[in-house]
């Protein structure tokens, strides 16, 4: 069974490199440009990983994660905070997030941070 991973980022090509990435090293991807709904969107799918990124319309990042980790069953998900923000690491624990990756991102490090937590 692979690991799922749920990506959510407005920026189409930033989705399209995270899946070709990640498929290529044997992950299930789904992807989204919205986190309205986020409850919804994740119980739907139920990953093992979750990539935030902070600028989303309507409800920004930080809001969709806090949610995320007020969710009694959705808290155990690790959420990954990416962004090109200078702050992102910031950001990242305003929001409660497990980890952050800047953004752009090197190819390996999406990889290892998707290892250290999913294997």
């Amino acid at each position: 069974m692979n690991k799922k991973v749920f990506i959510f980022d407005d920026n189409t090509d930033i989705l399209d490199l995270c899946t070709l990435i990640l498929e290529d090293a044997g992950y299930e991807i789904k992807t989204s440009a919205t986190s309205n709904n986020i409850t919804g969107q994740v119980s739907a799918y139920m990953p093992d990983i979750i990539f935030m990124d902070n600028w989303l319309p309507d409800v920004g990042g930080i809001e969709a994660t806090q949610e995320l980790k007020n969710h009694p069953d959705l808290k155990h998900i690790p959420v990954i905070y990416f962004s090109a923000n200078n702050d992102v690491k910031a950001l990242a624990e305003k929001a409660g997030a497990d980890s952050y990756l800047p953004k752009p991102f090197d190819i390996h490090a999406l990889e290892d941070i998707v290892k250290s937590y999913v294997g």
